[in-house]
């Protein structure tokens, strides 16, 4: 790292990139229009907000060589198909049983990191994660539903959780080459190619929404991807591993969110679920910082 300090401040930006991605839960489930159209909008407007930070940086287009290149396209790819996914996964089940699914994400983080970076875990943060774990089942075990649709729902937020940490494992390594800006400008706009590609074979009607589902579109292109680009950014100085983990409070503040603005209902031992989470991603956190500090 290229400043000393910076460990110090990754915590407030990881607590406001998860404030901001519990929201894409509730609007989600706001909107009827259909889970790649919610996604290739949400891709295609966060692109034309990050316009004219991309036109001030956009010497930085010509550092980027055929390799990154495809690099970036297939991180796009992998972001288009979480999108798609976790979406449709809302379709079909709770906030709490979709987002749940998410607390495996830095399992397969880890997993994926050290086969790909052959990165090292110590012990205590193993423990911390597992805390988090056992914190987030809590939250969304009494939402899990027998349904087929249900059950749908479930596999769908599972194989999205394997599309965003192929993501964010990509991004580890690339997004060191040009500014976080510019990464998320070029990974938003393939994911959205990739959205619009499938919307067209497929048939799904790219237009004729009302305003409230364009309202919708333009919340989650701001408001959610915030999240992201965060992360993105943050990835300059950790890696993909502590990125998941911190998503783990996701599940949190979208069941907070959903029994306000949707009327799920949350009971006593979800609510020492979520306090789990937060309990272990905050030690997480901690001794990711007592690492860096140490390097």
């Amino acid at each position: 790292m290229s400043d000393e300090n910076t460990p110090k401040s990754i915590v407030l930006p990881l607590i406001i990139s998860i404030v901001a991605i519990s929201f894409a839960a509730i609007f989600v489930k706001w909107s009827s229009a259909p889970a790649t159209i919610l996604s290739m909008y949400r891709m295609i407007l966060a692109c034309f907000i990050l316009v004219p930070v991309v036109w001030i940086k956009r010497k930085e287009f010509l550092k980027i060589e055929r390799r990154e290149w495809y690099l970036l396209f297939f991180a796009g790819l992998f972001l288009a198909l979480h999108f798609a996914l976790w979406f449709g996964s809302l379709k079909l089940t709770t906030v709490a049983s979709s987002t749940i699914i998410l607390a495996l994400q830095p399992i397969i983080a880890l997993i994926g990191g050290v086969i790909l970076f052959k990165e090292r875990t110590a012990p205590a943060a193993l423990i911390t994660m597992g805390i988090a774990v056992v914190g987030a089942i809590m939250v969304g075990w009494g939402d899990f539903g027998l349904s087929k649709n249900a059950i749908i729902g479930d596999i769908l937020s599972f194989l999205s959780v394997i599309a965003v940490v192929g993501y964010l494992l990509i991004g580890q390594s690339t997004v060191k080459k040009v500014s976080h800006w510019i990464y998320s400008f070029c990974v938003f706009g393939f994911a959205a190619i990739a959205l619009v590609m499938y919307n067209l074979v497929t048939g799904v009607a790219m237009g004729g929404y009302d305003i409230k589902e364009w309202g919708i579109f333009v919340l989650l292109a701001i408001v959610p991807t915030i999240s992201h680009v965060i992360n993105n950014w943050l990835l300059n100085y950790v890696n993909a591993t502590t990125i998941s983990m911190s998503i783990l409070g996701e599940p949190v503040g979208a069941t907070i969110l959903a029994a306000i603005f949707l009327g799920e209902r949350l009971v006593g031992w979800q609510i020492v679920g979520g306090l789990l989470v937060l309990l272990g991603v905050f030690l997480f956190l901690m001794e990711q910082i007592n690492r860096y500090k140490k390097l």
